[in-house]
Formats: structure tokens, C-alpha cells, sequence
């Protein structure tokens, strides 16, 4: 299940490394006010989903790849999240 978030953190990293031309990850990774402003939109889909109780996998799954391309532009790597995460268990 998590080699899904795995392979799209790897997915990120490789448009970084090699664009594709007309790809929405490269348009994400190349625009960081498109990003954020993406971050923005979707967790904000995500609550009015999960309020009127339609469509909440689908936003959630919308948030998770916009959050990690975000994260990715900008140089803040998922394994130093986790480790943040780790270290925060009681």
C-alpha cells in the first residue's frame, strides 16, 4: 500500500531530474505558485467532501499527490518526514 506514496515520491524526482514536456507533475514542480495554490485547493475539497460525505477518496487521494510534488519543490523530502513523525511517538 505505501509503495503507491513510495512511487510517486520517485515519480517527482524523476520529472525533477527529467521533464516530460506537457506533463502536470513537471507544470507543479516548475511553478511553485501553482503548487501551493493546487495544496490549497484540494484540502479544501477534501473538507467540503468529507462535510457532505461524497467523493472523499477521490479528494484525498488529490491532496496526497499535490502535497508530496509540493513538498519535492520544495527540497523537503518525504523521509525527513517520516523521521519527523517517527521521533513524535510516545
Amino acid at each position: 500500500m505505501l509503495k503507491i506514496l513510495e512511487d510517486l515520491v520517485i515519480l517527482a524526482r524523476e520529472r525533477r531530474s527529467n521533464p516530460v514536456e506537457g506533463s502536470y507533475t513537471n507544470r507543479l514542480l516548475e511553478d511553485k505558485s501553482l503548487a501551493r495554490e493546487k495544496v490549497l485547493e484540494e484540502i479544501n475539497e477534501l473538507i467540503e467532501a468529507v462535510e457532505q460525505n461524497t467523493n472523499k477518496i477521490h479528494e484525498a487521494a488529490d491532496v496526497l499527490y499535490h502535497l508530496i510534488i509540493y513538498l519535492e519543490k520544495n527540497g523537503i523530502h518525504i523521509e525527513e518526514v517520516m523521521k519527523e513523525l517517527d521521533s513524535r511517538k510516545k
